[in-house]
């Protein structure tokens, strides 16, 4: 999204997006690197689909970035997109969210469907 075509209607939507506590909280994890959904459902405790309908929100903005290995869908974050200096600042002030992928890792379920 060039400068020029960015607006106040451009932010106000990036922080309606990013004021969803699940959609905050997933681009707090994915600060920390890629994650897989069967990660999010776990962390969460949401459906499949639940988790799937808050990455896809966030992928038709261009947040994140999506890559399929095999039946596995990976998210990171897209840090191209010109709204990423402000998702970055956003993401550095909200509670760190390591604790959760730490938690999952102790459990045995850190990338465990993969």
């Amino acid at each position: 999204m060039p400068e020029e075509t960015m607006n106040i209607h451009t932010y106000a939507n990036l922080l309606k997006l990013l004021g969803d506590k699940t959609r905050l909280s997933m681009m707090g994890l994915l600060h920390h690197g890629e994650c897989c959904v069967c990660e999010f459902v776990e962390i969460f405790q949401m459906s499949q689909p639940a988790i799937s309908q808050h990455l896809r929100k966030l992928r038709d903005v261009g947040l994140v970035n999506e890559r399929r290995k095999g039946q596995w869908i990976f998210y990171s974050l897209n840090q191209t997109h010109p709204l990423f200096p402000m998702v970055q600042a956003i993401i550095q002030n909200i509670p760190d969210q390591k604790e959760r992928l730490e938690a999952l890792e102790q459990a045995g379920l850190r990338i465990s469907c993969c």
